[in-house]
């Protein structure tokens, strides 16, 4: 079986060299880089990762937890992620916490027990999480991932969530509606919503309107009809509503449907994340959309930057107004303007 000094001579570079672009890749030039790679798979030469990880105390794998895979978001930022790691040879561990904070301690102990060398984290609330508190008193770099930098002393990667949930509103506002509502899964679980709730209020305020109190569902990405329902009647019955995820905006458009309301002749819906599938429904649904597979490299790099000693402080990543055909004009405008 061939060893790595037989690897380096076919390669043409040291053993020293050749050591280092499967201890560190990122630190060997791409050609260099690839020349070793390629003799290696030649030579049938699989490096013993359990000796570099002794000799080096370091498993080049990053510790990453999400709150689930069911929604395109997380898949999206995780598929970036795996391909920026591998690329610097490193591997990912992935977890998910269910969107529950109970879970996310014995989630991050498990990942510290298998010696990751960094935490990507996005947890339910980054200012008021336990798993968060013990961290501080690691050394560990750890990184948080769509959730507001805030107070939590971790450096975060993500949109600013309060413009967004602001623009979002402006949206609707330019549209013509006045009766706008938010509808969000349990709030508690989750701080990005809280911030996208206060950017509604502080752009319904400048207009001169009133926010209208979070309508809350039972679960972040399915709608209950029957918790909008009371807002959809009477005199000030919304006439437009912004939905805290995407899953969440469409399962509530087809329970609207279902139940006879026109979206968006009756009711405007509007999302946020940007997910590709809002895309391909009728109608197209307008939102706002993350760059998810920048946040996932990005979230990599940055945390390649803090392992190797590097202080970080990234800032906000843009976000963008997808316009389709969920959200129009409000009914009463479609009346006047036909009468005029």
């Amino acid at each position: 079986m061939a060893d790595l000094l037989t690897v380096a001579k076919l390669a043409g570079v040291s053993r020293a060299t050749a050591a280092r672009a499967f201890s560190s890749p990122e630190l060997v030039r791409p050609a260099t880089r690839e020349k070793i790679f390629s003799a290696a798979q030649q030579l049938a030469f699989r490096p013993n990762k359990v000796a570099q990880q002794l000799r080096t105390q370091a498993t080049h794998m990053i510790g990453v937890m999400v709150p689930s895979l069911n929604n395109p978001v997380f898949a999206e930022q995780l598929q970036a992620m795996e391909v920026a790691a591998r690329a610097c040879g490193y591997s990912l561990i992935v977890t998910t916490s269910d969107y529950s904070s109970s879970r996310e301690g014995d989630i991050v102990e498990e990942m510290l027990r298998q010696r990751v060398d960094g935490l990507v984290l996005t947890v339910a609330n980054a200012e008021q999480s336990e798993v968060l508190a013990k961290l501080r008193a690691e050394t560990i770099p750890c990184l948080l991932v769509y959730n507001p930098p805030g107070s939590s002393g971790f450096p975060s990667i993500g949109v600013d969530n309060l413009a967004a949930g602001a623009d979002a509103t402006r949206y609707l506002i330019d549209k013509g509606h006045a009766r706008i509502g938010m509808v969000a899964g349990p709030l508690l679980q989750s701080d990005r919503a809280q911030q996208r709730y206060q950017g509604y209020c502080q752009a319904m305020r400048s207009a001169g309107l009133a926010p209208r109190p979070l309508i809350e569902m039972d679960r972040h990405t399915q709608a209950d009809l029957t918790s909008l329902a009371p807002a959809l009647t009477g005199p000030d019955a919304l006439s437009a509503v912004i939905c805290t995820n995407d899953l969440l905006a469409i399962s509530l458009m087809g329970e609207l449907q279902r139940a006879g309301i026109s979206v968006p002749g009756d009711l405007s819906v509007m999302g946020f994340d940007g997910i590709a599938m809002g895309e391909h429904i009728y109608p197209s649904l307008s939102t706002i959309a993350q760059p998810r597979a920048d946040i996932g490299r990005t979230a990599v790099h940055t945390l390649l930057a803090m392992i190797r000693g590097e202080a970080c402080s990234p800032a906000p990543l843009p976000h963008a107004l997808r316009q389709g055909e969920s959200a129009g004009v409000p009914a009463s405008s479609k009346s006047t303007l036909g009468t005029s």
